[in-house]
């Protein structure tokens, strides 16, 4: 006969592996304190010091050359000299995870309404192209897994690019599931970090896949970044030019957690350079190429 056991028993008996599991996580962090630190380093080539080059990602693709988030831009920034490509994601109204960065679809298509509330189908059925060039007449808005066919393809020719996959607004876990599901059956999983403004959604994505390294993005940095990086599991922080300004001694404090630094979304050579001062690991941009070419002549020069 099987024993019978009090509420109360059960209660505690809970609570005290719970205890365990959140004692021995912590303890893993102050006794490993270079286990993050492999990870970010690994990922981004190597943590900087200042005055190093910082890697590029490009903004929507390379969208000097192309419409942004289209095909035609996220491929020409996987073939440029950029580590990274980065890129928006939403859902359809039938579930299927798109790359577009506006809420609505006017700015950058012929349509009208929101990405949310339209089909996969009537949202392909849209111009994502001409309002850039005639030579795009017909470009159409690209799916997440179009972007990891690409980036597979791109592994395959040894290009080694990697994806920074930001999630557009809060995703519940099953909306996570959906786009972890496609990073597994591409197999891509080391090459795509997953990034958002929403830390629930981070941590959502942390219960779908804990493996898949994540980055949190905030416009301005709390007084203790490296504790909100520890919180939500982030291998990264994403923030602007500004909020590292503000603290000149943040991005250290970072780089000694073993954590990345990346900073978006910057376009000019004054403010490249004041980031390659500042010692960040990496820079968003919308002009890729322009910077890769002003970062090797600064850096060799």
């Amino acid at each position: 006969m099987a024993t019978a056991h009090h509420p109360r028993a059960l209660t505690t008996r809970r609570g005290m592996i719970v205890s365990v599991l959140v004692l021995g996580f912590v303890l893993a962090i102050v006794l490993n304190p270079d286990a993050s630190k492999v990870e970010a380093s690994g990922w981004f080539g190597g943590l900087r010091s200042p005055g190093e080059a910082a890697f590029i990602a490009g903004h929507r693709g390379d969208r000097t050359i192309a419409p942004e988030n289209t095909m035609p831009a996220l491929q020409a920034a996987l073939d440029g000299p950029m580590g990274f490509v980065e890129t928006d994601i939403q859902l359809t109204k039938d579930r299927v995870p798109v790359l577009m960065h506006d809420t609505w679809v006017d700015r950058t298509t012929n349509g009208e309404g929101r990405v949310g509330d339209l089909t996969l189908a009537q949202l392909q059925a849209l111009d994502a192209g001409a309002w850039f060039s005639p030579e795009f007449a017909g470009t159409r808005v690209p799916t997440l897994e179009s972007l990891l066919s690409a980036l597979q393809a791109s592994e395959a020719a040894g290009a080694g690019k990697k994806a920074l996959l930001e999630f557009k607004g809060f995703w519940t876990t099953d909306e996570v599931r959906i786009v972890v599901d496609l990073i597994r059956q591409y197999a891509v999983a080391r090459l795509v970090i997953l990034s958002s403004f929403d830390p629930v959604t981070l941590q959502h994505v942390e219960e779908v896949d804990g493996t898949i390294p994540r980055a949190i993005i905030t416009a301005k940095l709390p007084s203790d970044p490296v504790r909100l990086a520890r919180l939500y599991g982030a291998i990264a922080i994403i923030t602007s030019q500004a909020a590292v300004e503000a603290d000149r001694w943040v991005v250290d404090r970072i780089h000694r957690a073993g954590l990345g630094i990346i900073l978006y979304t910057l376009n000019t050579k004054e403010r490249w350079s004041s980031a390659l001062d500042l010692g960040v690991d990496g820079i968003i941009t919308d002009r890729p190429d322009r910077l890769g070419t002003w970062m090797s002549a600064k850096v060799t020069g």
